[in-house]
């Protein structure tokens, strides 16, 4: 995780992940490092066929259902809690 360190960005990880992150990770700003390199690798991946447009578009739509999935487990979860919590009242 501590190459995708910059300003300006979101963090979603996982608190263990977070944790692990803040006691072996390097912590300072390495998003814009190596910036030539990924230009490159874009670049043989696009020789290659790979469609970088679709790989992002997958992986947004993945992404999205993925916490979607999550946040409807949660208010399940929620709701089962609370009709426990008001029989017993």
């Amino acid at each position: 995780m501590d190459n995708l360190i910059g300003p300006e960005t979101v963090n979603t990880m996982p608190l263990s992940t977070l944790k692990a992150t803040m006691d072996h990770a390097e912590v300072r700003t390495t998003l814009e490092e190596g910036l030539d390199e990924a230009r490159k690798l874009f670049e043989e991946l696009k020789e290659a066929g790979v469609d970088y447009d679709d790989v992002v578009e997958m992986l947004e739509t993945e992404g999205v259902q993925k916490f979607a999935d999550s946040y409807k487990v949660l208010i399940e979860e929620i709701e089962q809690k609370s009709n426990r919590l008001a029989r017993q009242a």
